[in-house]
């Protein structure tokens, strides 16, 4: 089951139940009301989705629900927050094609958990994948995108490729972002490159955690502010419906 999360501004943030091991549920006031003269119905129509499709770098794993970067976007949201539903259907170890802990992959969560209501679809990772042979993944890239624009036809796909745990990254994990990178710009996607840009190994005692893979709650806070920004652009940059 797939984690719901609404911030309206930075004032409120409510959390449905997660099936894991740490459950979150309730709303939580973390700042006074002010007074609107905004409608509820004017409000929930400003919501925007945004479905979260990843691993365990996407739930916590190590760390707890609760330091979830995603889970951190919505709940600790910048000055410039807008209201916003984050659905995080990331599966422990679940790849393209890699099957996850509960029997997974990125089609299954896309599946479940992409509506036509999505504003926005991210994928993340997935360096599960690293196992199988690049031209094994071409084809179930391409077709697990083709069904997100299918399921969501206005959202927009953003594409983060694995990051990299060395300053000097595999032959595999080449060969996985270069193969990703292709993917979303057939697909129309944006892509970006954590490898390139060094997203972990800036400071990897820092933003990794002991086994060396999944974040630490640094790491978690580090995400957070590498993919906020390009979630809000993406979102911001998508032409609203016509009423």
């Amino acid at each position: 089951m797939a984690h719901r999360v609404n911030r309206q501004g930075a004032a409120v943030f409510c959390l449905l139940p997660l099936f894991a091991a740490l459950l979150l549920t309730g709303c939580q006031a973390v700042g006074p009301a002010k007074p609107s003269s905004t409608s509820t119905s004017e409000l929930l129509s400003a919501v925007r989705q945004m479905v979260v499709i990843g691993d365990s770098l996407s739930t916590g794993f190590g760390t707890g629900l609760q330091h979830a970067w995603p889970n951190l976007i919505a709940t600790s949201p910048g000055n410039d927050a807008e209201p916003l539903q984050i659905v995080n259907a990331a599966q422990n170890g679940s790849g393209y094609l890699n099957v996850g802990l509960t029997g997974t992959t990125f089609a299954w969560q896309v599946e479940q958990e992409v509506t036509p209501e999505a504003d926005l679809v991210l994928f993340f990772g997935s360096v599960n994948d690293m196992r199988h042979d690049p031209s094994d993944l071409v084809p179930v890239i391409a077709e697990i995108y083709a069904s997100a624009r299918q399921q969501a036809p206005n959202a927009t796909l953003l594409v983060i490729g694995p990051p990299a745990y060395s300053a000097r990254p595999g032959a595999r994990a080449l060969a996985l972002r270069d193969v990703l990178e292709r993917a979303a710009q057939s697909a129309g996607a944006r892509f970006v490159d954590p490898i390139a840009e060094g997203w972990l190994v800036e400071d990897l005692e820092r933003f990794v955690g002991p086994d060396g893979l999944h974040l630490s709650v640094e790491g978690n806070h580090h995400l957070r502010d590498k993919m906020e920004p390009l979630m809000l652009e993406a979102l911001r940059a998508k032409a609203p419906a016509a009423s």
